[in-house]
């Protein structure tokens, strides 16, 4: 399995990250072919070698000739979802998706209104969704499958943005790593921004120490600015797992509602929100609550430092009054994505390893779903055909 570390000793920001993945291998070519799904007009990207306090790295540059960068989060994810109807990978769109909704729930929490009504400012303008869509597209591109990260240096100081003058970190950044290890140097400016926070606390499994890996490449994205003390960037470590990593025990959060009038519409709705609000996993099962009626017990799995915002949202959308929560330990195979190709095209392969053994093989579904629309198949055959390649490919029959 793929992994992705990011040391963050200089915080990270939207276009340090892009910099970081393109400086470790990612195409610009590529990256760019598949941000151009996106319907955004009068925008460029380049990347150009550059050296901080002796480093060299990568700097990525988008700019954009909009004179009005404000959106709302609606806007963006229908933009999203129209790149992934024009040819956008599901996965970096969901991705996408998954942060810009983070954020848009982030700045709503600041600003006291509804998640519906947020326009996002500096975040709204072409060169940010360039930043976050690419960094997705960039994930799928290298085929990382798990991501790692350092606590973050967020900075000090002050900044002028578009509400006026605010602290650093700024409120959206501090709401977005609340739960993630963190600390300054003191040094007087924002290094953590509200771009580079959301992606990370999006995607990072876990903040701390390099896990176990064979370190493939290194990249290095850098940011804007001159620091005074310090090289301004984000290093990347992309590689292997080790056996070590080959499965891993992690502790989650367990967050349980048992509900005796929720609407079957509204459970799925809650679904596709929390999942999209950093959820592991969401399931529902029958119960049989007290004085005979029946009910469902709503189970979300959640990261510890998302556990909070989750039982926010299952008392926000569901007719529950009360949760229950605890801390378990869970241990989750490695994954990784293989493709193979079928007589009706090329379907990507999840498969899950322990101690580099398969365990399990399974096609990806929109892969399959997509070829079964534009190939007026049954969906069961490409899926069938897709495990047939892989059989074939592997030389295990019993997979």
């Amino acid at each position: 399995m793929k992994l992705a570390y990011f040391d963050c000793f200089s915080g990270a920001s939207g276009d340090m990250l892009l910099g970081a993945l393109v400086d470790a291998g990612l195409e610009l070519a590529r990256l760019e072919a598949e941000l151009r799904r996106l319907p955004l007009v009068d925008w460029s990207i380049r990347a150009e070698k550059t050296k901080k306090k002796g480093i060299a790295a990568t700097q990525v540059r988008v700019t954009s000739g909009e004179h009005h960068p404000h959106r709302g989060l609606s806007e963006i994810l229908r933009i999203i979802e129209s790149g992934r109807e024009a040819g956008l990978a599901p996965r970096a769109a969901e991705r996408a998706a998954q942060i810009f909704q983070r954020l848009g729930e982030a700045e709503a929490k600041i600003h006291a209104v509804p998640v519906e009504e947020i326009h996002f400012h500096e975040v709204g303008a072409v060169d940010a969704i360039v930043d976050i869509c690419g960094a997705a597209i960039g994930f799928e591109l290298l085929g990382i499958e798990d991501f790692y990260a350092s606590a973050l240096n967020v900075g000090g100081g002050r900044i002028e943005v578009a509400h006026g003058v605010m602290p650093v970190p700024a409120p959206a950044t501090t709401e977005l790593v609340k739960g993630v290890p963190t600390y300054s140097t003191g040094i007087e400016r924002e290094l953590l921004t509200p771009t580079g926070a959301a992606i990370l606390t999006t995607v990072v499994r876990r903040f701390g120490p390099q896990p176990p890996m064979n370190v493939a490449a290194i990249g290095y994205g850098a940011g804007q600015a001159e620091l005074p003390s310090q090289a301004n960037v984000l290093r990347l470590f992309v590689g292997e797992a080790t056996a070590d990593a080959a499965s891993c025990d992690e502790t989650i959060t367990v967050i349980e509602a048992s509900v005796d009038d929720l609407n079957p519409q509204v459970y799925a709705y809650f679904a596709e929100r929390a999942l999209a609000a950093g959820a592991l996993d969401v399931s529902s099962a029958p119960l049989q609550m007290k004085k005979g009626r029946p009910g469902q017990l709503v189970t979300v799995l959640s990261p510890p430092d998302r556990a909070g915002a989750l039982m926010d949202l299952v008392f926000r959308e569901t007719t529950t009054i009360g949760v229950r929560s605890w801390d378990a330990r869970r241990r989750v195979l490695a994954r990784e994505m293989l493709r193979v190709e079928t007589p009706y095209g090329s379907v990507a392969m999840k498969i899950a390893r322990a101690n580099g053994r398969v365990l399990n093989a399974a096609p990806e579904f929109e892969d399959c779903r997509r070829i079964a629309l534009e190939r007026n198949v049954p969906l069961k055959q490409v899926q069938a055909a897709a495990n047939a390649a892989f059989q074939k490919l592997s030389g295990n029959d019993t997979l």
